[in-house]
C-alpha cells in the first residue's frame, strides 16, 4: 500500500515520534526547533533524535506562517501572471510546511503515543483551514486561471512550455476549480467547515482502531490449547505474554503475524472463534473505540463536498483524475471478476465442508473455520505445508533478494549506513547508488510490530525527489512492515505472502526512488490511485518465479537452495484459495464503492448498509470482506475512498506488463530500461496510459489477470 503524506487530514494515515519530553517550552515558541531549522545530517534527512512531541505544534504554526507570506507575494505580485511567477511559484511555496508535517505524519503511524494523536486532532481542523485558504484564495485563483486560459486559448508556442511544465499547469488549475474556487463566497464557507469535519472524522476513525487492535489480547494458559500452532508463532506468544509480565502464559495479538497463523494453524476451534470476533468486530463494539458513527459520517460528509462541487456522488468526483474516470467503469471491472471468482469460492467452500464433517463438525462453514480447512487442504491436495517453507524465507535473504532483483532490472546498489538518525532502533537505512556510482536516494525500512505502531504494510516518503538549479535532489523514502520478529532461536522468518508483501512495498520504494522530475509535486508516487499500484504489484511477480526464488529462499541454517520439489507444489497451488482472497478482495472493493456512490445520505445504522451491500452481490456468509466498514481504514482514514479497487486494476496492468518480461527473459535489460524510464522515472508527468502503451506498445488485457487467479480454464 501506497501512503501519500498530504498536508490534508482528510487523506492522511497519520504517523509518530516515540519520545515525549516532559520539560516544554511555549506551544508558539520556535526557537531551537529542530524542524524549522536546517538540517545538517548526511542526505539532509530528518534529525530524528533531537525532535520532540513539544516541538511539532510550533513548527507547524509558524510554518503555516510562512507559507501564507509566500502565497501573499505570489497574489500582490504586480507583474502579470505567467507560469514561472504563479504556477512554479506555486509549487515551489510551503516547502517548510511540507517538510513538517512529513515528519509528523509519517511518523504518527510508526510510533505513536497518547499525546501525539492528541495533538494531531487539535492540528487537523489547523491544517484544513490553512488547505482551504490557499485553494478559496480568489487572487491567488485569478493568476492561475489567467495562466491557464493564456496558454489553453493562446497558441502553445508562445508558451513553449514542456511536457512537464503543461502537466503541472493542468494540475495545478484543476487542484483549485476541484477544490471550490468556483464556488460562491456562500459555499466556500460550507466546504471549509465540510473540509475541518472530514479531517477530524478520519483522524479519530485511525485513532479509535489503533487503540482498539493494540489493547486486545487473547490470553492462553493451557498448553493443550496451543495443539497445532507453530512453534515460532508459540515462542512469539510467550515472548509477547513475557512483555505484557504474564510469563509462562502466550498472549495473541489482532496483529496480522499473530492472528492470522492462528486462524489458520489453531486445532482449537473455539480460540479460533474468540479471536476471529475480536478481528472482526474492531470499532464495531459500541464502546469508547465505537468507529460507526466516524464511517458514516465520513461517508455522508463527502457526498455532501461532491454535491457542492457539482458532481452526483463522491466516487464521480474522486475518479475523474484516475485512470478509471467513472464509477460505471470501475463496477463493470469489478463484477466482470465477482462471478467467477465467487462460483470458484463456492466449490472451495464445498470442500472445506466435506473435510469438516470428517472432523466431525456439521453446520456451515464459519469464517474462522476458512483459513483452518483451506490449510489442510492445501496440506493434503499439494503435500504444501507453508511452515515447510517458512525457514527458506528469513527477511535478510528475502531482502537480498529483492536487492538482487533490483539490481539485475536496474543496476541499483544497497549499502547500510549504520550511523544514520532513526525514529526506532528497528529501523535500518540504505543508501542507493546506480551502477556507475551516482547517487539514488535513500531508503527507510521499518520490519516489525510494535504496541506504538499500526498495522499493515505501506511505503512513504519524507522528501521527494525534484529538481533545484538543474540537479536531481534525492529523494528520503520509507517502507514500513509488521513482520515477526526474531526469535531466540531464529531469525524474522516470512511466509511466502509476506516475502510478496515485502517485494510488493519495494516496488513502491523504487516508484518514488528513481523519479527523475522537475517539480516534487508530480514526482514519484504522485500519480491516479489505480496506476500507483502497479511498480509495487509487478514486483511481486517476480517474488514468485521460480528463477528468482531460487535466488533469495535458501535455508536459514543450512544455507540450502529450496528444493525444486517444494518450489513445484508452490507453483501447482499456485491458484489455491483464489476464489476466497479475490471474492474477499473484490467484496471490499464493491462495499467501498457502495459507500461512495450513495446519492442521498445513509439514514439506517451502519451494520445495516453493510449487510445490505452484502446481500446485493450475494455474498456467501463463510466469508467476509476483506475490510468492514468499522476496520476499513483505506477508506475512512487513509487515501483510498472510491479508490480500493485500485489494487486489482493496477493487477490487470502488472500481470499484462510482466508478460513482456515471460515472453523474453526474466530480466530483459531492454524491457526494463522502457519500464523504468516510461513508469518509475516519469512520476504524474504524463498521462498514466499513455506511459504504460509507451512500456508495452498497447493497452493491458484482462487475461492474464484472470489466468493467474486461476479464474479461467
Amino acid at each position: 500500500m501506497k501512503r501519500k503524506t498530504l498536508i490534508i487530514l482528510t487523506t492522511v494515515v497519520g504517523m509518530a515520534l516515540q519520545s515525549c519530553n516532559k520539560d516544554k517550552q511555549s506551544s508558539n515558541d520556535s526557537s531551537n526547533n529542530p524542524l524549522v531549522e536546517n538540517w545538517d545530517t548526511q542526505f539532509e534527512v530528518p534529525p530524528f533524535e533531537k525532535i520532540k512531541n513539544e516541538h511539532f505544534k510550533p513548527a507547524v504554526l509558524e510554518a503555516i506562517e510562512k507559507h501564507n507570506e509566500e502565497i501573499k507575494s505570489i497574489t500582490e505580485n504586480t507583474d502579470s501572471a505567467t507560469f514561472e511567477n504563479t504556477i512554479v511559484a506555486i509549487e515551489n511555496s510551503g516547502q517548510l510546511l511540507n517538510r513538517v508535517t512529513s515528519v509528523f505524519f509519517n511518523l504518527k503511524s510508526s510510533n505513536t503515543n497518547d499525546e501525539i494523536q492528541a495533538l494531531a486532532q487539535e492540528l487537523a481542523p489547523t491544517l484544513s483551514e490553512h488547505q482551504d485558504n490557499i485553494n478559496l484564495n480568489e487572487k491567488l485563483f485569478e493568476r492561475v486561471k489567467k495562466v491557464y486560459n493564456d496558454y489553453t486559448v493562446q497558441s502553445a508556442e508562445k508558451f513553449k512550455l514542456t511536457g512537464e511544465q503543461r502537466m503541472l499547469l493542468d494540475e495545478t488549475y484543476k487542484k483549485f476549480v476541484r477544490s471550490g474556487a468556483n464556488l460562491s463566497t456562500e459555499d466556500k464557507d460550507k466546504l471549509r467547515n465540510i473540509n475541518k469535519e472530514l479531517s477530524v472524522f478520519s483522524l479519530k476513525y485511525g485513532d479509535n482502531l489503533l487503540k482498539e487492535t493494540k489493547a486486545y489480547e487473547m490470553i492462553v494458559d493451557n498448553k493443550e490449547d496451543l495443539a497445532g500452532l507453530p512453534n515460532d508463532l508459540i515462542e512469539a506468544a510467550a515472548n509477547e505474554a513475557k512483555a505484557r509480565k504474564k510469563d509462562g502464559k502466550w498472549i495473541f495479538t489482532l496483529d496480522n503475524s499473530s492472528v492470522m497463523p492462528f486462524l489458520q494453524y489453531a486445532e482449537n476451534r473455539e480460540l479460533r472463534k474468540k479471536i476471529w470476533d475480536a478481528y472482526q468486530s474492531r470499532g464495531n463494539q459500541d464502546n469508547a473505540f465505537d468507529n460507526k458513527q466516524n464511517a458514516l459520517q465520513l461517508a455522508n460528509l463527502r457526498l455532501e463536498k461532491a454535491k457542492l462541487l457539482g458532481y452526483k456522488n463522491f466516487a464521480a468526483y474522486a475518479l475523474e483524475e484516475t485512470m478509471a474516470k467513472t464509477p460505471e467503469n470501475v463496477n463493470r471491472l469489478l463484477q466482470q471478476l465477482w462471478n467467477p471468482a465467487l462460483a470458484k469460492a463456492t466449490i472451495e467452500a464445498n470442500d472445506i465442508k466435506e473435510m469438516m464433517k470428517k472432523d466431525g463438525i456439521s453446520g456451515d462453514v464459519m469464517p474462522y473455520d476458512w483459513r483452518y480447512y483451506a490449510e489442510k487442504i492445501r496440506k493434503q491436495r499439494y503435500d504444501l505445508d507453508e511452515q515447510e517453507m517458512k525457514p527458506y524465507f528469513s527477511l535478510e535473504n528475502v531482502r537480498k533478494g529483492i536487492f538482487d532483483v533490483t539490481q539485475k532490472l536496474y543496476g541499483l546498489t544497497f549499502t547500510e549506513l549504520k550511523n544514520m538518525p532513526k525514529y526506532h532502533e528497528d529501523v535500518t537505512v540504505w543508501e542507493v547508488k546506480e551502477a556507475n556510482g551516482n547517487q539514488v536516494g535513500v531508503l527507510y525500512m521499518d520490519m516489525h510490530p510494535r504496541a506504538s505502531k499500526s498495522g499493515g504494510a505501506w511505503m512513504t516518503s519524507f522528501s521527494d525527489q525534484y529538481t533545484k538549479d538543474g540537479k536531481r535532489v534525492l529523494p528520503v523514502i520509507s517502507i514500513v512492515c509488521n513482520f515477526s520478529k526474531p526469535t531466540a532461536d531464529a531469525p524474522a522468518l516470512l511466509t511466502f505472502d509476506e516475502a510478496s508483501t515485502f517485494f510488493h512495498e519495494f516496488g513502491h520504494a523504487l516508484h518514488g526512488l528513481l523519479s527523475n522530475v522537475h517539480f516534487r509535486s508530480l514526482a514519484g508516487t504522485n500519480v491516479p490511485r489505480d496506476f500507483v499500484e502497479l511498480p509495487s504489484q509487478i514486483m511481486e511477480n517476480w517474488a514468485a518465479d521460480p528463477e528468482v526464488i531460487k535466488m533469495y529462499a535458501k535455508h536459514y541454517k543450512t544455507g540450502e537452495v529450496i528444493p525444486d520439489a517444494l518450489i513445484a507444489k508452490m507453483k501447482a497451488a499456485g491458484t489455491f484459495d483464489q476464489g476466497f482472497a479475490t471474492t474477499e478482495y473484490l467484496a471490499a472493493s464493491l462495499l467501498d464503492m457502495n459507500y461512495h456512490t450513495i446519492t442521498t445520505p445513509i439514514s439506517t445504522d451502519l451494520n445495516s448498509f453493510e449487510k445490505q451491500s452484502m446481500n446485493s452481490i450475494g455474498l456467501m456468509g463463510s466469508i467476509i470482506p476483506r475490510y468492514r466498514s468499522t476496520y476499513f481504514s483505506h477508506i475512512f482514514a487513509g487515501g483510498y475512498s472510491a479508490g480500493y479497487y485500485s489494487y486489482i486494476w493496477s493487477e490487470v496492468l502488472d500481470s499484462d506488463a510482466f508478460q513482456a518480461f515471460k515472453e523474453t527473459s526474466l530480466f530483459n535489460p531492454e524491457k526494463a530500461k522502457l519500464f523504468r524510464t516510461n513508469v518509475l522515472e516519469k512520476g504524474g508527468t504524463e498521462d498514466p496510459a499513455e506511459l504504460y502503451r509507451k512500456f508495452r506498445g498497447a493497452d493491458p488485457k484482462i487475461e492474464p489477470l484472470l489466468k493467474k487467479r486461476g479464474l479461467v480454464n
